[in-house]
């Protein structure tokens, strides 16, 4: 899940939108906000 938040902010910082870096990922936007909410301040391994 920490990966594929990382996942989600290296596309956003090459220039696509959150929704689309969101549904490259294969998560729904609601997953992915809460998931941010719960892990966003961990760190992968």
């Amino acid at each position: 899940m920490v990966a594929k938040l990382r996942q989600v902010d290296v596309l956003v910082s090459q220039g696509q939108s959150v929704a689309d870096a969101i549904w490259g990922i294969g998560v729904t936007e609601v997953t992915y906000y809460r998931w941010r909410k719960d892990f966003g301040g961990l760190k992968s391994d």
